[in-house]
């Protein structure tokens, strides 16, 4: 795991966004373990309590912070108060919004795509530059965005959604390149869909579906070894691929009949 230089004499300090959630739990839960100090950020302070207590069974230390990302200078405030408490040796933005058209619209409503825009792209990395700035001052760290596979596909029924996921990768593979050379790691993972409360809710089919503890293990894994970029599982990364080769008037096609029927 990344880590500054001082984290082999102290506690190591992990910021987990989107704790209250499936995989933003799964994740505090794999790395919850003695020595190991979890800031755990969310939206709901019940399942971040429930996730917080998980974690100090298993012997870590947890803090948790109710968290609006639509308040972008208050989360940007909240990071600089956490580092300055304590340098943060790994820091995973899990948190995210996923939505689509109404089924009787046209185009998206413009307040979801500013609220997408916001909570999946911009706020995050806002969040993750102001941290990368301090981790580079200090030599070292650790950065993960979690994004989407739908980042790679124009999407005409989640556009707000598949956009702001697409700018999250843009700028973490930006900022990877940018900091890598003081010592700072960013990985982007673009996961396809995973077995959450949310994703269930959403109408069409969800082929490959994944466990949040199984994604949030890979995760971890890739962090490790500061590895930049994960999509998976891996039939998502050759869909990819195939999406770069089609024709645009075939892909455009395609992408259409996949709307979902509600």
């Amino acid at each position: 795991m990344p880590a500054s230089r001082s984290s082999q004499t102290r506690q190591v300090r992990i910021l987990v966004t989107g704790a209250s959630g499936e995989l933003g739990g799964a994740l505090a839960r794999h790395y919850a373990r003695a020595g190991a100090t979890l800031l755990l950020w969310g939206r709901d302070q019940g399942r971040l309590a429930a996730v917080a207590d998980d974690c100090r069974r298993a012997g870590a230390q947890a803090h948790i912070r109710s968290l609006d990302l639509t308040d972008g200078a208050a989360a940007i405030a909240a990071v600089v108060a956490e580092d300055a408490a304590g340098p943060i040796d790994l820091a995973l933005f899990a948190s995210g919004l996923g939505d689509i058209r109404a089924a009787d619209a046209l185009v998206e409503d413009a307040a979801q795509v500013l609220r997408l825009g916001l909570v999946n792209f911009v706020v995050p990395s806002a969040m993750a530059a102001t941290l990368a700035d301090r981790m580079a001052r200090r030599g070292g760290g650790g950065i993960v965005l979690v994004g989407s596979a739908a980042a790679y596909h124009d999407l005409p029924f989640a556009t707000a959604y598949a956009a702001s996921k697409a700018g999250l990768s843009r700028f973490a593979q930006a900022l990877r390149i940018g900091v890598a050379a003081h010592g700072v790691r960013v990985t982007l993972v673009s996961p396809g869909f995973i077995d959450t409360a949310a994703g269930r809710k959403v109408a069409g089919p969800k082929p490959f579906m994944m466990k949040p503890s199984d994604v949030a293990r890979q995760i971890a894994r890739v962090a490790a070894r500061g590895r930049p970029h994960l999509v998976l599982p891996w039939p998502f990364a050759l869909i990819r691929l195939t999406d770069r080769l089609l024709p645009r008037r075939l892909r455009d096609r395609l992408l259409l009949a996949l709307t979902p029927k509600r």
